[in-house]
């Protein structure tokens, strides 16, 4: 029994080596907390480039896309909003969910990155377990997730969890990955209010620490990328946010 155990476990040992290591670039020029950083994404078995500026980041982007960014805002050259804004604006890089990194705490600051597109932030100084707590979220974002698996036809918008594909009038819609899922909970059950902390848990977790604001500037930025159909989304003040049953 035990010899079966200890078999079955070496087993499961194999299985967990053998899975495909996430790549996380981390665009840090402090080199201590770039070390601090790799540390323990290495120890969590993630695989980790590091670029100390906004060029060499672009330059490593370039060559290789990986499943996450680490960008802080403060670069030498290219800051981190501008690294942000044109991955945002390639077709290759348009997708890579961003976590910035950053040592202000003005609230306009994080609002910026946020509208650029990143999906969360975290500030300096924080915790090892703040950051993996953070990467983990982020990531088990960008996996297909089953509970909410369904393909959505609301009027002329349309939304494929599946191939992660937002159509309005047939064109597709590039959104963020926070953006694509408040969009998803809310065509889930048009006329049904969410609060803005039941938008939060559903995208990011009941574990996320966020600005009030924050799920108000995704909604901002999903209504402009929508167009028209951008007007489906109602504000429900003094709740949060409801997707209109007419379209």
């Amino acid at each position: 029994m035990v010899r079966a155990e200890s078999k079955k476990a070496a087993l499961d040992s194999q299985r967990l080596a053998a899975r495909p290591r996430p790549t996380i670039l981390v665009v840090e020029d402090e080199e201590d907390i770039a070390e601090l950083i790799r540390y323990n994404l290495e120890k969590e078995r993630y695989r980790v480039l590091c670029a100390p500026s906004g060029e060499e980041a672009l330059e490593t982007l370039a060559g290789e896309i990986p499943q996450l960014v680490l960008l802080d805002i403060l670069l030498p050259g290219i800051d981190g909003f501008e690294v942000c804004r044109r991955l945002r604006s390639d077709p290759r890089t348009v997708r890579i969910p961003v976590l910035m990194l950053t040592a202000k705490t003005e609230e306009a600051d994080v609002v910026t990155g946020l509208e650029l597109g990143a999906e969360d932030y975290v500030t300096k100084p924080f915790s090892p377990r703040v950051l993996l707590a953070r990467v983990r979220a982020v990531l088990r974002r960008r996996a297909p997730s089953s509970p909410m698996s369904g393909f959505i036809r609301h009027g002329s918008l349309e939304i494929d969890p599946g191939r992660h594909r937002v159509l309005i009038e047939g064109e597709p819609v590039s959104l963020t990955l926070t953006e694509f899922r408040i969009l998803q909970t809310l065509a889930g059950r048009p006329g049904w209010v969410f609060s803005r902390n039941q938008l939060l848990d559903a995208v990011q977790g009941p574990e996320s620490f966020v600005l009030d604001r924050t799920v108000d500037v995704h909604v901002g930025a999903l209504r402009r990328k929508m167009g028209n159909l951008g007007a489906l989304i109602e504000t429900v003040r003094g709740v949060g946010y409801r997707l209109s049953e007419s379209n």
